[in-house]
């Protein structure tokens, strides 16, 4: 089997920069996508607004500290789409192999390439050229053996930058990585490694698999491999929609139950027409709430069949709401997931297929 080649496209501040495009007076200066108000978050941020620390899920308020000159634009996420459509067709023009992470995100498998470009170097050239003349926007792309590496290649000189890890490369250049760069190590799982001395990927290469697996359990397995730059994961041209959600963020907090029962109408609307437009059904209705301390709980609740229609959403969801009360704090955040996803037959039942993004 020949040495894949993948590529990691990711596009460079990606809401900010169209926002940036779009509109020449935002050009050059720090710019936030997201509300302004004391409660809102940062979905985007500018490079322009991150030299002065400004990221994304940051709050509002913080970001605002840290760069007083801020401008904040509302989101607009047809525009987005709409772009991403143009990005997608342009990977399209060189593999069919394509999995998207997000709209601004997606692996490439070009070790056959539709353009018969010789190189993955090449391909990806070409691919931020094109981007860049169809959509006057730059993404940053990562050139590897893998998909661990080719992500890892994309952040590395970002932004507007092409940078690949070769074979001959991957396992010194792993070793210096900061743990915080491996995937799937967030803050607590950094913390709990650095607690242990391990704080490079030379630090957990030096780790046998069995001291792993007692201490990250089946992760354990996945660091031994990635320390050695090995990951063996697939592109994956469909993905499996695990859940559908929506959230929003109370410019007041409350802990009545009234309240909260009528701000999550408009949640079970939006799920119920997402699922009904993509065709599936669901089994599990989660409730997810955040109190005025940022602290977070969820209630879930799975049923022997899918849920027939919205009313019984709304039921199962209120009743959720009721289990978690009495609440001691004022929450700030109300949210709602449907999972247990099956796709809906013609006759309306479910069938036991994997529903493809």
């Amino acid at each position: 089997m020949p040495m894949r080649k993948i590529i990691h496209i990711d596009m460079d501040a990606f809401y900010a920069s169209v926002e940036q495009r779009d509109d020449p007076s935002l050009r050059h200066r720090p710019l936030a996508v997201g509300g302004s108000r004391e409660r809102s978050v940062v979905m985007a941020a500018s490079y322009e607004a991150r030299r002065f620390g400004v990221r994304s899920a940051m709050p509002s308020a913080t970001a605002r500290r840290l760069c007083p000159d801020l401008v904040f634009v509302r989101p607009r996420f047809e525009a987005y789409k709409a772009v991403s459509s143009e990005i997608r067709a342009v990977f399209e023009e060189h593999t069919p192999v394509i999995e998207p992470v997000a709209l601004d995100e997606a692996y490439l498998d070009v070790t056959e390439n539709l353009k018969g470009l010789p190189t993955a170097i090449e391909v990806a050239r070409d691919i931020r050229a094109t981007i860049r003349a169809r959509t006057g926007l730059t993404a940053s792309a990562g050139v590897s053996y893998n998909k661990f590496l080719a992500k890892v290649a994309s952040d590395h000189r970002k932004p507007d930058a092409l940078f690949v890890i070769t074979p001959a490369m991957g396992p010194g250049f792993v070793e210096a990585l900061p743990i915080c760069q491996f995937r799937g190590v967030g803050p607590a799982t950094e913390a709990k490694m650095q607690r242990l001395g391990i704080r490079t990927g030379a630090d957990l290469k030096a780790r046998s698999l069995d001291e792993l697996r007692a201490v990250f359990g089946s992760a354990g397995d996945y660091y031994y491999r990635a320390a050695r730059g090995i990951d063996e994961r697939p592109v994956r041209a469909h993905r499996e929609r695990k859940s559908i959600g929506a959230e929003t963020t109370f410019s007041d907090d409350t802990s009545e139950y009234a309240v909260l029962a009528e701000r999550l109408q408009p949640l079970l609307d939006k799920v119920w027409s997402v699922a009904t437009a993509k065709a599936v059904m669901a089994r599990t209705v989660t409730l997810k709430l955040k109190f005025s301390d940022f602290a977070q709980i969820t209630r879930a609740r799975s049923l022997t069949q899918p849920l027939a229609d919205r009313a019984m959403l709304e039921q199962v969801s209120l009743g959720l709401l009721r289990d978690a009360f009495p609440l001691r704090r004022s929450v700030r955040l109300i949210g709602t997931a449907l999972s247990s996803l099956q796709a809906q037959s013609d006759e309306g039942g479910p069938q036991q297929l994997n529903f493809a993004m």
